[in-house]
Parts: structure tokens; C-alpha cells; sequence
């Protein structure tokens, strides 16, 4: 739960849950305005909190939400990011 705590990882995952249909996607797909070392953080505690998957192609490192795990491992957590809708999603790294 801690890796949701921070707005940037849940606009991340938020994004994944909305709009990736399933598909895994390249960190440049999220379209986020950080330095390279903070994203890289971000993505490397959503993956060891067991939220994200990522796997290496070549150059890039793409990511898929776990979300048939959260959502077993906790029940409705999920429509919770859906519906959050912050100030500002990305205000804080």
C-alpha cells in the first residue's frame, strides 16, 4: 500500500487501469515530465511492491499492471485508483 501513497505511482497506476486495456506499455508511454533517475524509482517501487510488471525489449523496458493479483490480494482497490481524481495528479514525486 505504501507504493500508492506517493500521486505520481497512482496516476501511473491509474493510467495503466484506464487506459492500457491490458497491454504492457514503454515507460515513455506515461508521457511524464521527471527526471529519468526519479521515474526510474517510481517504476522500481511499484514493481518490488508487486504492483507492475516489467520486462526488457531490446532497449526498452515496458510495464503491465497486475491487476488480476491486487485485485485478489485486495478487493476493490482498483475501483478505488479508477475513481480517484486529485488536485493534481502529478504534484509531487
Amino acid at each position: 500500500m505504501a507504493a500508492l501513497s506517493v500521486p505520481l505511482r497512482l496516476h501511473i497506476v491509474r493510467r495503466l487501469l484506464l487506459h492500457a486495456e491490458g497491454l504492457d506499455h514503454s515507460c515513455g508511454w506515461f508521457e511524464l515530465d521527471r527526471p529519468k533517475s526519479s521515474l526510474t524509482h517510481h517504476f522500481r517501487v511499484l514493481r518490488e511492491a508487486g504492483v507492475l510488471r516489467q520486462r526488457q525489449y531490446g532497449l526498452e523496458r515496458r510495464c503491465q499492471l497486475r491487476d488480476d493479483e491486487l485485485e485478489k490480494r485486495f478487493p476493490g482497490l482498483l475501483t478505488l485508483v479508477a475513481h480517484w481524481e486529485p488536485e493534481q495528479e502529478t504534484s509531487e514525486s
